[in-house]
């Protein structure tokens, strides 16, 4: 065999394997490491806009997600304050969005969630409030986002992260700035994981 043409074939075979490794090592840099801790499992909820509202909205965003109540005056509206951050801080970002669910949809009406976004500066479908029946809003507290109960003096003001393909990958506190700073970080390694 000429000597020219082994050369050739060894500089190819070498080129390709090269490239191989890049390509590898590109798909594995685009995955997050965050755990994934379960599947949103179906559930259907209002938004404030009357319309309904189904974990199957989660898929194609990245969301964040948090339980309160309108007329709580302890956490809830620094939670919130926190929350109206991240919406601002993220509205050129498309696919992410935010959910916030009621857990005392007695006194929380479609109206008094209309009224509550507005205090927040909310007037698109990025950021959903939703309410359900009592034992709807518990369940998916307590089973679906696995964050306790759904009572509202006891309600969690943990912030949960779900992909894009409606998994939980994680909880943050909505107390501590560091984070908060970790969330903004986590948020964007999931946008880039999304498929373009």
């Amino acid at each position: 065999m000429n000597t020219n043409l082994i050369m050739r074939l060894s500089i190819g075979f070498f080129v390709l394997m090269l490239i191989s490794a890049i390509v590898i090592y590109k798909a594995k840099e685009s995955q997050s490491d965050l755990p994934v801790y379960a599947e949103v499992t179906p559930f259907a909820m209002t938004e404030r806009s009357g319309e309904a509202f189904t974990n199957e909205q989660f898929k194609g965003h990245i969301t964040v997600v948090n339980f309160f109540f309108a007329t709580c005056a302890g956490p809830c509206p620094a939670m919130n304050a926190r929350v109206a951050e991240l919406y601002r801080a993220f509205a050129g970002n498309n696919p992410v969005r935010f959910v916030s669910v009621t857990i005392d949809p007695d006194r929380d009406s479609l109206a008094a969630l209309r009224n509550y976004a507005s205090s927040f500066n909310v007037n698109d479908n990025r950021w959903s409030f939703l309410r359900g029946d009592l034992k709807s809003v518990e369940h998916l507290s307590e089973n679906v986002f696995m964050v306790g109960s759904g009572a509202p003096t006891l309600h969690s003001t943990k912030l949960i992260l779900v992909d894009h393909l409606g998994r939980i990958r994680g909880y943050y506190s909505s107390e501590e700035p560091a984070s908060l700073t970790i969330l903004k970080t986590h948020i964007r390694e999931l946008v880039r994981e999304m498929p373009s």
